[in-house]
């Protein structure tokens, strides 16, 4: 087995890498946890200091 062998089964593991993660993303069983993950950034957060005061006694 020399140089060239060891590349060509890198490139075609690397394929199937590829592919079971393509395979996996547009399963159907996912849709729902990455519909949730792409609207996280419209979701209304609060700041980071106002749930700390919040907590402390000193909201205004």
């Amino acid at each position: 087995m020399d140089i060239n062998d060891m590349r060509s089964i890198v490139t075609v593991l690397a394929f199937a890498t590829f592919i079971g993660i393509v395979l996996w993303a547009y399963s159907g069983r996912r849709r729902a946890a990455f519909d949730e993950a792409a609207n996280l950034p419209f979701t209304e957060d609060e700041l980071p200091g106002e749930a700390r005061q919040r907590k402390e006694g000193k909201a205004s």
